[in-house]
């Protein structure tokens, strides 16, 4: 197997390729009383490739368990943006390797971002090779032939840092209410701290008739959400001659009449006035907007690569909520960057103040092989990172718990997703603006938009009930 250089992906082109999959005639009696054990790590775009894998299994007999020591079959859906991600994997590996001891026919496959990685494909040949199949972000289609070729071989690897647009996908969709919908793949930004464009490619967006069309048919299916999906999502079209752009993209899905739309992940620099408008302007499209800031402070901004100011960054953001001033707006923030100073971490504390956000998914720097951060100089100790974080976390769940204690009283809009898995006689549901709220003896109204009178409110969650 050839590997290409990950440094070469920065010059490489992606040509877009449009590849029909429709339901092809795998028998599914292949495997008939067979099970599968997927686990997926990582985003939303894990989650949802995690629907694909499913069902390209279960289109050759393979039936779903969640218990490792039943499975004939088991798929590592992996993801490559921390560090911890891989420790995850070697150490769920461990199982792995001793119930493939148990079952010598156990099949084990690795996927997901992991498996864009050159390094680690080589390690799992040479250190793990009870390994059956590797296959990365651009190889699912490939699955299925992947397993019923195998003859008895092991590390049979498939690596590719093309990227195609595939259409006609089938799913198994984790959810009967809401769905994901791909609206692009990859992405072109290149922020030196993100291994995505070198694991995922360069921006691939689908044709709005495409994305439109799946969308209907959920709306015949009848779900009540679909957040459109991907890398950067306002970047959505740039890459395509003829084509919509992200807000127009906004107004067509928004007239298929489905009753909620969501959308991930934003990026600053592509988020324009016409977005805010057009979000500001339909009531179907959710007030909750993911922004990520990353660092408050100009002079990390530029060396993470992020092509905007923290004066541009606040500005935008004093923009969506004159629109919008109901609206939640949450972030991710970076802490420790290499060298980060006092200086630069109060930066982030000054616009998490001024922006008070509904939440925040903070992080350490986690330094990812073969990105220019990586190789960034960093003499800042990883006690002072910790302690950075700490304190960001303590004031981020300030804001959270405020911006929650405000609906208290209120009666508002939930859609109801399922039982509560802590609490069997609760269900849960999101409101608008993506808050959780947990409602007592509710399970009729699972897969509706009910109104809920909320009654307290925590950090993370809201109570409430139906009157």
């Amino acid at each position: 197997m050839q590997l290409p250089n990950l440094t070469e992906a920065r010059k490489r082109t992606t040509k877009e390729v449009e590849h029909i999959y429709l339901n092809e005639n795998y028998n599914a009696d292949t495997f008939k009383g067979q099970k599968y054990f997927l686990r997926t790590y990582g985003c939303q775009m894990n989650v949802h490739d995690g629907e694909e894998i499913a069902a390209r299994l279960e289109s050759l007999g393979f039936t779903p368990t969640d218990k490792l020591e039943e499975a004939n079959i088991v798929i590592l859906n992996t993801c490559a943006i921390r560090e911890n991600a891989h420790d995850k994997l070697y150490g769920f590996l461990g199982r792995c390797k001793h119930a493939k001891k148990s079952n010598k026919d156990l099949i084990i496959g690795i996927c997901g971002c992991m498996a864009q990685e050159e390094n680690v494909v080589k390690e799992l040949m040479t250190k793990h090779p009870y390994v059956d199949i590797v296959f990365g972000t651009h190889n699912i289609h490939e699955l299925q032939d992947l397993i019923l070729n195998r003859n008895n071989k092991q590390n049979i690897n498939v690596y590719s840092c093309e990227g195609e647009v595939y259409e006609n996908i089938a799913y198994k969709r984790d959810s009967k209410i809401k769905a994901w919908v791909n609206i692009q793949y990859g992405c072109d930004k290149f922020c030196t701290y993100c291994i995505v464009p070198y694991t995922r490619g360069k921006q691939r967006s689908r044709k709005s008739s495409e994305i439109i069309k799946e969308v209907e048919e959920l709306v015949k299916e009848g779900y009540q959400e679909v957040t459109l999906l991907g890398q950067n999502v306002n970047a959505y079209g740039k890459d395509l001659k003829d084509e919509l752009n992200f807000a127009g993209l906004l107004k067509v899905v928004s007239k298929t009449n489905i009753p909620r739309i969501r959308f991930v992940t934003s990026h600053p620099w592509d988020f324009t006035d016409e977005m805010i408008d057009v979000i500001a302007s339909y009531d179907n499209i959710m007030p909750y907007i993911h922004l990520p800031l990353q660092s408050g402070s100009s002079r990390i901004l530029k060396l993470m690569g992020r092509r905007y100011t923290k004066e541009e960054y606040l500005e935008l953001f004093n923009k969506i909520k004159k629109a919008m001033p109901n609206s939640s707006v949450t972030t991710d923030i970076i802490v420790g960057f290499p060298n980060e100073t006092e200086e630069d971490f109060n930066e982030t504390l000054d616009v998490v103040n001024k922006c008070q956000y509904d939440s925040a998914f903070t992080f350490i720097f986690s330094p990812r092989e073969g990105t220019p951060a990586a190789k960034m100089k960093d003499e800042v100790p990883m006690a002072t990172k910790e302690e950075r974080l700490h304190k960001l976390n303590e004031l981020v769940n300030s804001y959270s718990l405020a911006a929650n204690k405000k609906y208290v009283g209120k009666t508002i809009p939930v859609l109801i997703e399922g039982i509560s898995e802590k609490d069997s006689n609760k269900v849960f549901g999101y409101t608008d603006t993506m808050k959780l709220v947990n409602i007592s003896n509710a399970q009729d109204y699972i897969g509706q938009i009910v109104d809920v009178t909320i009654t307290d409110a925590k950090s993370f969650s809201l109570d409430g009930e139906i009157k």
